[in-house]
């Protein structure tokens, strides 16, 4: 790879990741592309030679955004799992070691829905298509526990408690959520479990 490449690419990394700091602590539209620049260190230019627009510097930010928290929840779930603890367990408490996280904001994804306002803008299709596979994902996990037909019934109900426990968590600032959540989950699968 050549230096000048190298370079570009650094340079796209650094407002991907500036952008995103600055997007989740403060929200998308209080940030401007001036100071998303200056914290990044590179020249306007360099911007809009990998950005057409905002628009576009948003999209790569979840995109971003959505293979970090990926990583980080996988991570924090297999070290819980070596712990001894199930799957299921495990996912909530990395769930809760997420609330409890500095400058924890609650979801990128939400927040970038809700403040874009605009169901057609790409970033918010890439947070629906982001929510479909976090519903999958929890699908997956309770799959491992239980039935997958008590896991195919109970997966719509987990998966709004889940996504309510992390706003509920940034209302309240209190990682409390994650273990109501839990309470709730395991309650509704052994209610279906028995009734299988």
């Amino acid at each position: 790879m050549s230096k000048t490449r190298t370079k570009k690419s650094d340079a796209r990394q650094r407002l991907v990741e500036t952008a995103e700091r600055l997007f989740y602590a403060e929200g998308i539209h209080s940030v401007g592309i001036d100071r998303i620049i200056a914290e990044a260190g590179v020249a306007k230019m360099t911007l809009y030679n990998h950005f057409s627009s905002k628009d576009e510097l948003i999209l790569a930010v979840l995109q971003y955004r959505e293979e970090q928290f990926g990583n980080s929840l996988a991570k924090s779930i297999d070290r819980y799992v070596s712990k001894g603890l199930s799957r299921l367990d495990a996912f909530f408490a990395a769930l809760k070691d997420w609330f409890k996280s500095p400058g924890f904001r609650g979801c990128s994804f939400i927040n970038a829905s809700v403040e874009l306002a605009d169901a057609g803008h790409p970033a918010s299709q890439f947070s629906t298509a982001h929510k479909v596979k976090f519903r999958e994902l929890i699908h997956e996990i309770i799959a491992e526990t239980v039935d997958p037909k008590v896991a195919q019934s109970v997966t719509p109900a987990i998966y709004l408690l889940v996504e309510g426990a992390i706003v509920t968590a940034v209302i309240q600032q209190s990682s409390k959520s994650a273990d109501v959540a839990k309470d709730a989950a395991i309650t509704l699968i052994s209610a279906k479990s028995k009734k299988k």
